[in-house]
């Protein structure tokens, strides 16, 4: 039988690591969902329950804060995923987080559907979800550090083609994007998986840089 998803919210404050809690247990793929106080907690948890699926992490915590602790998490414990779940949108936390590790970056005003999907689609179909409002310097960072040189030709891109790219560089679930294209869930996603086959990229994240250093979408648009 297939296990379900192990999830560990880390964050120092209780009335928000109960409410996650509590939001979680109501669905029914997650196996185990249990918390941590902070990154010196976290490990402690670890160590009596076992390697989790996916840390949910705060940022500022004591003792241990959230960089430092997905530094640790990754290098110890790499087939671990990290989704980092703040009120902090400037840079230096951003740039820090996807660098020590983490997968993603949402801020706490996202909704609660967006939140459960985001955690499934980090673990179950390793994509990268990014708040739209930090999007564009997660991308700036990453079309400036990408090893990947720039392709000296592209595949023939549609105007539909470039709006989903964009849409995908802001940060929008395929929920949000349906909804904003008029088009089911399900014709995103194989949209979205059609198009990366064609650029040559396997997720969102190298879609949108891929799309940023080619020039088929820019900075402004996001």
């Amino acid at each position: 039988m297939k296990t379900g998803i192990k999830l560990i919210i880390c964050d120092d404050q209780e009335i928000v690591r109960e409410g996650l809690k509590t939001i979680f247990e109501s669905d029914d793929s997650f196996e185990m969902v249990t918390t941590a106080e902070d990154g010196v907690d976290l490990f402690y948890k670890i160590d009596s329950l076992g390697i989790p699926d996916l840390v949910l992490m705060d940022l500022k915590m004591p003792h241990r804060n959230g960089i430092q602790a997905t530094r640790q998490l990754r290098s110890t414990y790499p087939e671990s995923k990290v989704l980092i779940l703040t009120t902090y949108d400037d840079d230096h936390w951003v740039i820090d987080a996807i660098k020590a590790g983490a997968s993603g970056y949402l801020l706490k005003d996202t909704t609660r559907i967006n939140l459960i999907d985001a955690v499934k689609g980090t673990i179950l179909m390793d994509q990268t979800f990014i708040d739209p409002s930090v999007a564009g310097k997660v991308l700036a960072m990453a079309a400036n550090t990408m090893s990947r040189p720039i392709e000296s030709s592209t595949p023939d891109i549609k105007p539909r083609d470039r709006q989903l790219l964009t849409l995908i560089a802001r940060g929008l679930s395929n929920a949000d994007i349906a909804g904003k294209l008029y088009l089911s869930e399900g014709t995103v996603r194989n949209y979205a998986s059609a198009l990366f086959n064609r650029i040559g990229v396997a997720d969102r994240t190298q879609a949108a840089v891929t799309a940023l250093r080619c020039g088929i979408i820019n900075l402004n648009d996001i």
